[in-house]
């Protein structure tokens, strides 16, 4: 076949230092196989290669929210559609046994066949600005926590007389009291504990003051990308950032209220067996976003009135609380779906 009537189908198995890619043609035979560097020259080579062997109908790349970051939006900046595929069947894996290009070429195949296919995100907007500084608040937090345990640990194991004076505080009047302890020299436990407490405590005011400026940026960016979406009951705007990344950047992924829902794990699972028909809850899904729904429902249930009504009419029916948080789930992210098309396309 002549490579003006060849389409040209790659698949790519990205890593860290080098991606392998394989092409296919419009019939499943192999063409090639191409290793390269993860650089622009590396993805320029790639490109070339996948060009001479004819005409590029699409890249199937997995790994585009990490190792394959860079290759997709170079791709896409040059035109062509990319799309990211799941990981291999693991039963096929066993058959075919595990490599660089046979994971490049099953990906080439499943882009072939539009199997297990889902649209990466951009990643070149407001909502990728949120999810990194989302990513380093959560670094923030889990370190703040830590720091918090280890004083409650040091205060337990102190000295007599430091554990008298301390035991009773609660953290935030611990944290200042710790921190102006005055050690002196090292000269026994008690001063060790003094200056250990001290680092702790000021540690922890510093991580404080990081999440004090990482929550205003937050909430000045999710205030200016969807304000519909912070307007309703219960949506803050660790929520609403929440539900952005999971979305992303580009308003095609969205394709309904279904698929979004499905997305963050809200969608009710059949679960029937002979003569009981019943849903169960969905365990997969983006599990942040589902927490975020899951904390709007929550907040609905103490104030919202028609959330009250619907509460206790379904508990009559003999609903459980989780069954009916699943349902109230659900109806959020069909509530939260139009608001993010309408701050995604805007």
């Amino acid at each position: 076949m002549l490579p003006a009537e060849c389409l040209v189908t790659v698949g790519v198995d990205s890593h860290k230092e080098l991606h392998v890619a394989v092409a296919v043609d419009q019939l499943g035979r192999r063409l090639g196989a191409c290793t390269v560097a993860t650089t622009p020259r590396g993805f320029g080579q790639l490109e070339r290669w996948a060009r001479r062997l004819g005409i590029i109908q699409r890249f199937g790349i997995e790994g585009t929210g990490s190792y394959a970051a860079g290759l997709a939006r170079w791709l896409r900046g040059r035109g062509h559609q990319v799309v990211e595929v799941n990981r291999p069947n693991r039963q096929a894996r066993r058959r075919q046994g595990k490599s660089d290009p046979i994971d490049a070429e099953a990906a080439a195949r499943a882009t072939l066949a539009g199997q297990g296919l889902v649209w990466p995100k951009t990643a070149d907007g407001t909502v990728e600005m949120l999810r990194v500084l989302r990513m380093a608040r959560r670094s923030a937090m889990k370190a703040r926590t830590q720091t918090a345990q280890q004083l409650d640990s040091l205060v337990v194991t102190a000295p007599d007389r430091l554990r008298a004076q301390l035991r009773r505080l609660s953290l935030e009047q611990l944290v200042p009291v710790a921190a102006g302890l005055r050690p002196g020299e090292l000269v026994g436990p008690l001063a060790a504990t003094k200056l250990a407490l001290r680092e702790l405590a000021r540690r922890h005011q510093t991580l404080s003051a990081e999440l004090a400026r990482l929550d205003q940026q937050i909430a000045k960016l999710t205030a200016t990308t969807a304000p519909r979406l912070l307007a309703r009951g219960g949506v803050g705007p660790q929520t609403a950032t929440a539900l952005l990344v999971a979305a992303g950047d580009n308003p095609g992924r969205l394709r309904s209220d279904a698929a979004f829902a499905m997305l963050c794990g809200a969608a009710p699972i059949p679960a029937s067996s002979g003569k009981v028909v019943r849903h169960r809850l969905n365990r997969g899904g983006d599990r942040q976003a589902n927490n975020a729904l899951w904390t709007i429902a929550v907040c609905r249930m103490s104030y919202d009135p028609r959330t009250i009504a619907y509460v206790q009419r379904r508990t009559q029916e003999g609903k459980s609380k989780l069954e009916i948080i699943r349902c109230l789930k659900r109806y959020i992210a069909r509530e939260v779906h139009r608001d993010l098309k309408a701050a995604l396309v805007t």
